[in-house]
């Protein structure tokens, strides 16, 4: 068994269980076999069936026995993969939140929604079948083979001799079905993505008159995985017709080894007739391991695959809390009071009486994991390296905000917008640096919280397939068709809905409606103003539009924009006169901050920005 599978949770019991089961499974198959051995030679001896019908009785309770327990230890298996994959699932849906967007558009979403559907359906089935048929292998042929060796030296010997050169014959085997099944995982993978990133387009590609030219694109990879499938099974049925020869011809030899000791009156009838029953039970467990292991092929490519996203998610997690402790320590050692200090904290304690005077917006703020006008972001020497060994995305980003402002951050492409919006948002985890509210730094416990008072407009709002009213409500399930209305009205899109021959109820998305890139990013919108939350963050939310269509929308977002802590990364410069603070990003670190009169004025990088956009107009 794989390592893998002894850190799955609660497997330790499960196997000491199906352990038993197993053992008792074998004793049955020999009870059975003895006694089937016994009835026919009583018979064969001149004894009449009615006198047999006692160890009949005994075969057919053994019989039952067997069965019984091998459904038992498939139920017992049944249960524990279920769980197992129900666990692994919300695991997985746990950390693909942990690791944001960003992991989702590298690993593609059609990957990711078939790995949490099919591919832990196929795990689950691999677990179903692995655990009891290793335990059968490995428990079943022992004990047949003591009990061969017991009745005769010679047929156990040549038992023992064979079962080797079969496990060889299935290891080799096995290496090789390896390295077809990890051939068909890919093209299933690059087939899922092309998939879904085909539904997705669709629209488009038939505008611009290219859905038949596509079409002979989805054709070749799905031939690709055709050859790959097809290639995998041509593999799995050659090697189940050579265990399945190789296994006739070791109980052949077995039983010409019995016939010839039985005419020459070296052995008597009732044990060689059980050695011979029981040879094809010893190789059985060895070919039905043999024959489930190409179907568990993909459930164990699946499975790692699930682990190694579940332990990436761990491991940033690891690295996150790491960071925070680093923080803290920083922070005591920055805070830790000075002799001179204790004389004033002296001071201060005898004045307890004239603090409490302070009114409430003399004190400083304090997060209650709430945004307000009072509270103060600030972020200092941050970094964020996405691969260990690559450069980093983010170097020194060093800024603060506070209350309720517009601020807009500035840069060419690849400048590290995109990637300081991940982190404001909390979807991206800092490799070092501190990111602080109000004197408090953000740690692993306050993300989910931090989240949740954020709304995240990207550069191409996801639509659900459902109706305009689902898709809006997406933050608030809760919302009455009033404050839907209301936030229909504010995002612009009452004209669209005045259009729709079913309202707000109107079906959109795949399988829908088909919205333009200015609607769905009204849409984005409604979303976030329905929400409420006081933080909202947009990523470029204008750059696929036209100008025309980018003007109106722009006259529709200022004004919502006020009484809300405003994070807009763009490339387009025309929207930051109307910030109240911009940042500047260079080569993936902050090169200057200020209003856009200061910018102007100081004619730095943001200057020749301006500059050079004029002279490309």
């Amino acid at each position: 068994m794989g390592r893998g599978l002894m850190k799955l949770p609660g497997i330790r019991p499960v196997l000491a269980l199906a352990s038993a089961l197993v053992l008792l499974q074998a004793m049955t198959i020999i009870m059975q076999a003895k006694w089937l051995a016994q009835a026919i030679t009583a018979m064969f001896e001149g004894s009449s069936v009615t006198e047999q019908y006692p160890v009949l009785l005994l075969f057919l309770a053994a019989f039952a026995a067997r069965y019984a327990i091998s459904y038992w230890l498939q139920l017992v298996t049944s249960q524990y993969a279920e769980r197992t994959g129900t666990d692994l699932r919300r695991q997985l849906v746990e950390q693909w939140f942990r690791l944001g967007p960003r992991f989702a558009k590298t690993e593609g979403t059609g990957h990711l929604v078939t790995l949490a559907r099919e591919g832990i359906a196929q795990y689950i089935t691999y677990l179903e079948l692995f655990i009891p048929r290793m335990l059968g292998m490995g428990f079943i042929p022992i004990v047949l083979l003591l009990y061969v060796f017991k009745l005769d030296v010679m047929s156990g010997v040549i038992l023992m001799l064979t079962l080797p050169i079969l496990i060889t014959f299935l290891i080799l085997v096995g290496l090789a079905a390896q390295r077809k099944i990890d051939g068909q995982f890919r093209s299933y993978k690059a087939l899922a993505n092309h998939f879904v990133d085909t539904l997705r387009g669709l629209e488009t590609l038939k505008t611009l008159g290219q859905s038949e030219r596509h079409a002979q694109t989805i054709i070749q990879v799905s031939q690709r995985y055709r050859k790959a499938t097809m290639s995998t099974l041509r593999m799995a049925f050659l090697s189940s017709f050579a265990l399945d020869f190789f296994t006739m011809l070791s109980v052949a030899s077995v039983a010409v080894g019995l016939g010839l000791r039985l005419t020459e009156g070296h052995m008597l009838l009732g044990p060689a007739l059980t050695v011979l029953i029981l040879a094809p039970e010893y190789f059985l467990p060895v070919r039905m391991v043999g024959a489930d292991y190409h179907a568990t092929l993909d459930g164990k490519e699946a499975g790692e695959a699930i682990h190694r996203m579940i332990e990436r998610g761990k491991q940033a997690a690891r690295e996150q809390k790491q960071a925070y402790d680093q923080v803290i320590l920083h922070t005591e050692r920055e805070n830790k009071p000075s002799a001179t200090m204790k004389i004033h904290l002296a001071d201060s304690q005898r004045s307890a009486v004239q603090q409490k005077q302070l009114t409430q917006e003399d004190k400083p703020p304090t997060y209650d994991g709430l945004w307000s006008k009072t509270s103060r972001l600030a972020l200092t020497d941050l970094q964020v390296r996405h691969e260990e060994g690559a450069p980093p995305s983010l170097t020194d980003v060093t800024f603060q905000v506070s209350g309720t402002s517009k601020v807009g951050i500035i840069g060419a492409s690849g400048a590290g917008k995109s990637t300081l919006i991940d982190v404001l948002a909390g979807f991206q985890l800092p490799t070092s640096g501190r990111m602080v509210v109000d004197g408090r730094p953000i740690s692993p416990n306050m993300l989910k919280s931090w989240r949740s008072q954020t709304a995240l407009i990207p550069q191409h709002p996801y639509i659900f397939s459902g109706s305009l009213a689902d898709n809006i409500r997406l933050y608030r399930p809760e919302a009455s068709n009033v404050e839907l209305a209301e936030a229909i009205r504010a995002a612009g899109l009452s004209s669209l809905v005045s259009l729709l021959p079913h309202g707000m109820d109107e079906r959109i998305g795949s399988g829908g409606r088909q919205l333009s890139g200015g609607q769905e990013q009204r849409v984005a919108l409604a979303r976030a103003l329905l929400g409420a939350r006081p933080m909202l963050l947009l990523d470029e939310p204008t750059a696929h539009l036209d100008v025309e269509t980018e003007y109106e929308l722009k006259q529709t977002m200022l004004p919502l924009f006020e009484d809300k802590l405003v994070f807009l990364a763009t490339h387009r410069l025309h929207w930051m006169p109307h910030m109240d603070w911009i940042i500047v990003m260079e080569a993936g670190t902050v090169a200057e901050t200020g209003t856009h009169a200061q910018l102007m004025a100081r004619q730095g990088v943001y200057y020749q920005m301006i500059q050079a956009q004029m002279e490309a107009v």
